[in-house]
């Protein structure tokens, strides 16, 4: 096997350095912050950052690279003309956040249902009154953008006796979905869901893909969760829904700028939770992604075709 040099822009715990090695026993594992990478990237042969870092100079300065692997799903950080133009391969680690964010979409779904935000307010004040609960049984879901992790979220909405709808660019027979949409007939969708969940890339053709016309179709007894990406949202748009009733409630694990500005009317709105970009969070993250990385490792060393390949002209 070649000796390789690579890269992680992230601490690596021995258990993951053990994982990474017996893919490719002659690497040599260079961990680093962003801030040191420039001092070890001109002889790297596989760069793994963040997709939200901006690589770019790291990249110029890289005559090398081959290989870049983002340790996350999104690789808005890694596409730019110089990559577009080269040879240099990009993967993702998409595939590994399903189960913290569905299980993230549904903790948030209950917290409104079960009357959980009125009643931590209340605790605080020590009073004790009953509001209206509801149940999420029997109610659909619309879930825009049926990867793997609308497909995590499909499943647990059958488990929880949901009814469940989604939105896809392909037409494919899915195991827990009742039924399926072509991104044309979104408005129909958000017509009849009682839950809307988006779970998509951030792209030229999504970005503000949610305006006041999409949150008017909706029921105003709807909630909306975005856990995917903040410019997917026209986030004045959905404080203006929000304000003027034309939907129920919001679960915000995502915004155009983070943090959250503190002047963001956002914050004070009772019918809203906001978490900061916490979705796919767990102890386990690293674990599955360098999991991931090393069976990519072990198919680049031996020519065979690699998972989660990035197309770098779509972006995903």
């Amino acid at each position: 096997m070649p000796n390789l040099n690579i890269l992680v822009i992230n601490n690596l715990a021995d258990r993951h350095m053990k994982i990474i090695q017996s893919s490719a026993p002659n690497s040599n594992i260079i961990t680093c912050d962003y801030e040191k990478a420039a001092e070890h990237i001109r002889d790297i042969d596989i760069l793994v950052p963040w997709g939200s870092m901006d690589v770019r100079p790291l990249y110029l300065a890289a005559p090398k690279l081959t290989w870049i692997h983002s340790l996350s799903a999104g690789v808005e950080g890694l596409i730019f003309p110089e990559i577009q133009n080269a040879n240099t391969i990009i993967t993702n680690s998409r595939g590994i956040h399903g189960i913290p964010v569905s299980e993230h979409v549904f903790a948030m779904m209950l917290v409104f249902t079960r009357g959980l935000d009125v009643f931590i307010r209340q605790q605080a004040k020590h009073q004790w009154k009953r509001t209206m609960v509801d149940e999420i049984h029997d109610k659909t879901i619309g879930i825009v953008g049926l990867g793997s992790i609308g497909r995590e979220i499909a499943k647990k909405a059958k488990g929880l006796g949901m009814k469940v709808v989604a939105s896809k660019q392909t037409m494919t027979k899915e195991l827990f979905v009742d039924e399926l949409y072509p991104p044309e007939k979104l408005h129909e969708l958000l017509s009849f869901s009682d839950f809307v969940v988006t779970a998509l890339p951030l792209l030229k053709e999504t970005k503000h893909l949610f305006t006041i016309n999409e949150f008017s179709v909706m029921k105003p007894s709807a909630y909306f969760i975005n856990i995917a990406r903040g410019g997917i949202i026209k986030q004045d748009d959905l404080i203006t829904a929000l304000e003027q009733g034309l939907i129920k409630g919001a679960c915000l694990d995502v915004f155009d700028e983070e943090p959250l500005s503190d002047s963001s009317p956002l914050w004070d709105m009772q019918n809203v939770i906001i978490t900061p970009h916490v979705a796919a969070l767990s102890p386990s993250y690293l674990d599955r992604a360098v999991k991931l990385f090393a069976d990519n490792l072990s198919r680049f060393q031996q020519n065979k075709e690699m998972l989660n390949i990035i197309d770098k002209v779509k972006g995903y």
